[in-house]
């Protein structure tokens, strides 16, 4: 039995759409199902603009760039996420600066962000222009006080919600709290376009700049350019595997929270085991299902059993701050992030995960601690 981690769910119209872009001719960065996806999912996101990119890095890139952000600017971002959150502020010529999470969601911290802008002083505080708080898992990080401690010291929010499609914050999309937001649609996203992501916003500045920042800064129809840009567009193939997706939306949403329930129920009595946290105030999507262990060990352990029994569990995220290629940049904190760094793992989730593959993971999980 092989049971991946999370794949894509293709049991729709996908095949059909791809068909007509190949018939039709528009398989490139531009053709009708890009206008459609891209109205889609700011429909479902109930965001004003949606702007679609080749991924979700250079989605975050773009808007960072949008809103200005450039060389040697400061932007802060939590210690525990992927890396791509970092790279693209490396990309626009900006400084990271690593930020410590809490065990509320495992999301960016707000006291350590406001102590951060309470004891630097002014001279690194002006040089500090976003902060880029990540929804771990799909679960929403504690959005409020961290837009809170962003408008008191005048910096920009750029929501990572790469995994968060479908989740929510005190009733508002996770992705469009801030001034603008990223989603993923990567191969393990809750929902794929293949490779794609999309910027969402409210502010139609920020939407024109994105726009002519991800078509090489061109404007009209001759080759005639505004800005130095990059083709970081979505294609029509993508977004035609995007729009079938969306068709199956609430279903694939229903089955990953469905999945994620099962495993906080008969997991959480487990020795050196533990579920992830749930901020109440917030609704996750339960795009990844995922389980702390007590060490370092037992998480290495685990995966091991479970891959042994044809299970693809793996070890989430790492803290960045500590790895060679990010450990030149200023941190804050970080006591949480290193101590959950390299504990959590990653369980199937997959929404066309069967009710008994999930009980071979489960008794696979309960042998293994044993």
């Amino acid at each position: 039995m092989s049971i991946p981690v999370s794949i894509p769910d293709l049991r729709g119209n996908e095949a059909a759409y791809l068909q007509k872009c190949v018939e039709d001719n528009w398989v490139s960065s531009a053709g009708p199902f890009l206008a459609e996806f891209e109205q889609k999912i700011a429909a479902l996101s109930g965001a004003r603009h949606a702007i679609s990119t080749c991924n979700g890095t250079s989605a975050i890139y773009l808007a960072l760039r949008a809103l200005g952000v450039g060389r040697q600017d400061v932007v802060l971002v939590p210690d525990w996420t992927f890396s791509a959150t970092v790279n693209a502020v490396l990309l626009v010529g900006a400084v990271p600066h690593f930020v410590d999470i809490h065990d509320l969601d495992w999301g960016l911290s707000p006291e350590r962000l406001r102590h951060l802008f309470e004891t630097q002083p002014a001279s690194y505080l002006e040089r500090i222009k976003a902060i880029v708080p990540v929804h771990a898992l799909g679960h929403p990080a504690d959005m409020d006080p961290i837009v809170e401690v962003a408008r008191s010291f005048g910096v920009f929010v750029v929501e990572d919600a790469a995994g968060a499609l479908g989740s929510e914050y005190a009733g508002r999309h996770a992705g469009t709290i801030g001034d603008a937001g990223i989603f993923s649609f990567n191969g393990n996203k809750l929902v794929t376009t293949g490779g794609g992501g999309i910027v969402v916003t409210n502010d139609d500045e920020i939407a024109e700049r994105v726009r002519l920042l991800s078509s090489q800064g061109r404007t009209g129809e001759r080759y005639q350019h505004a800005d130095i840009a990059f083709n970081f567009r979505m294609t029509n193939l993508n977004a035609a595997v995007g729009l079938a997706q969306l068709e199956r939306f609430d279903e694939m949403l229903g089955r990953r929270q469905a999945i994620s329930r099962r495993y906080r129920k008969e997991l959480k009595d487990i020795p050196n085991l533990s579920v992830s946290p749930q901020n109440p105030r917030a609704v996750s999507n339960e795009w990844m299902s995922a389980v702390r262990c007590s060490s370092v060990g037992f998480a290495e352990g685990l995966v091991e059993k479970l891959q042994e029994a044809g299970i693809g569990a793996g070890i989430f995220w790492e803290s960045l701050s500590q790895q060679d290629a990010y450990a030149a940049f200023r941190k804050t904190g970080l006591s949480c992030s290193q101590s959950l760094s390299g504990t959590v793992v990653s369980l199937p989730c997959s929404s066309n995960l069967t009710d008994d593959c999930q009980t071979h993971v489960i008794d696979s999980i309960r042998k293994a601690m044993s």
